[in-house]
């Protein structure tokens, strides 16, 4: 494969590049359809005649249907996106990425999609099927998977499918709410995330942080122990990774606990956990829920999602403690990891 796509490079450049930009185009209309040709020529930053021309092309091969609601793809038009993406992913050089950001992250296995998802929320929802298609491949019929909330996890449960064998699989929130949108809370996608994939799921419903006095009455509950054992007991584990300040907003957090992660230097944040620029933990939140000393290695898999090129330093922050099986990324987030550590 390589040595094709490195002969096709030499003498067929600008055809490769067409084929990329065609890619991009499809996958735009498949992650905002139905839309219209302005906004797909602001998502894509092409020019709007440009766009048409490239549309008219596409719809004139039965890939693309055009309506008066805007695009859409063809059932053809999907089977090419997917048939595709292997192939692309060498194209656009992501294979060389993963393995680069492997060895800086010290990381097994990495995956990597196009793009920024600072700027595209297609480019999210790309991240979003990696972590579906990893859970088909490798979820087992009964399994717990527990998911903690955001909008990264909430693109993850958006691009959700039925499992078809494996319908008996639970899905849990890792913690409790945030008190803020209903959509990014860990109950609302572990909720979405089973009823699009026709599977089970349990809830927990206590607020995140408690104090002290709350902690120990709520750990009394029964209901609460019960769904908790749950959690501890996943297979499988989805989360995110924050920017330690915007979380600690985003938790109504004092404002002597900020400037003590100011002063900390704190970068990241993940299950209550926030990290400075060295991956040392300086401060934890009080939460029922997962916790990172809950998870066992040989019976838990642990997958991160997390992209886009603000949160650079919050990645390399987490892995230098934080453990994953696996971590979804996008191009953006990587190439910044990447410049990062090249100005060392």
């Amino acid at each position: 494969m390589h040595k094709l796509i490195d002969m096709q490079k030499k003498l067929y450049p600008d055809l490769l590049n067409v084929i990329r930009e065609r890619y991009i185009l499809l996958q735009n209309i498949d992650a905002l359809q139905p839309i219209g040709r302005r906004a797909l020529a602001e998502n894509t930053h092409l020019t709007e005649r440009h766009v048409r021309g490239e549309v008219d092309l596409l719809s004139s091969r039965h890939l693309l249907h055009m309506s008066s609601k805007g695009m859409q793809l063809t059932k053809e038009g999907k089977l090419v996106i997917d048939q595709l993406a292997a192939f692309m992913h060498d194209i656009m050089g992501m294979d060389v990425l993963e393995k680069q950001l492997k060895e800086i992250l010290q990381l097994d296995n990495i995956m990597i999609v196009p793009g920024n998802s600072d700027e595209h929320d297609w480019v999210k929802q790309e991240m979003g099927k990696a972590c579906v298609s990893f859970l088909k491949k490798h979820l087992l019929p009964n399994q717990t998977v527990a998911v903690t909330g955001g909008t990264t996890m909430a693109a993850v449960a958006d691009m959700m499918t039925p499992f078809k064998d494996k319908r008996d699989c639970l899905f849990v929130p890792a913690r409790g709410g945030l008190g803020e949108k209903e959509e990014g809370q860990a109950n609302t996608i572990a909720a979405k995330m089973a009823r699009q994939a026709e599977g089970r799921y349990r809830l927990l419903y206590v607020p995140d942080p408690l104090s002290e006095i709350s902690y120990r009455t709520m750990m009394k509950e029964p209901a609460v122990i019960e769904v908790l054992k749950l959690i501890q007991g996943s297979s499988f584990i989805l989360h995110g990774i924050g920017d330690a300040i915007t979380m600690a907003q985003r938790r109504k957090t004092s404002s002597d606990i900020i400037q003590k992660l100011r002063e900390e230097k704190a970068v990241s944040e993940a299950f209550g956990y926030y990290f400075n620029g060295e991956g040392n933990i300086v401060h934890k939140v009080r939460t029922i829920g997962l916790h990172m000393d809950d998870w066992n290695e040989n019976s838990q898999t642990v997958i991160t999602v997390a992209g886009g090129r603000s949160k650079e330093k919050a990645i390399t922050s987490y892995f230098k403690q934080g453990k994953s099986n696996l971590l979804i990324t996008d191009e953006a987030a990587a190439e910044a990891i990447l410049r990062d550590e090249a100005s060392l």
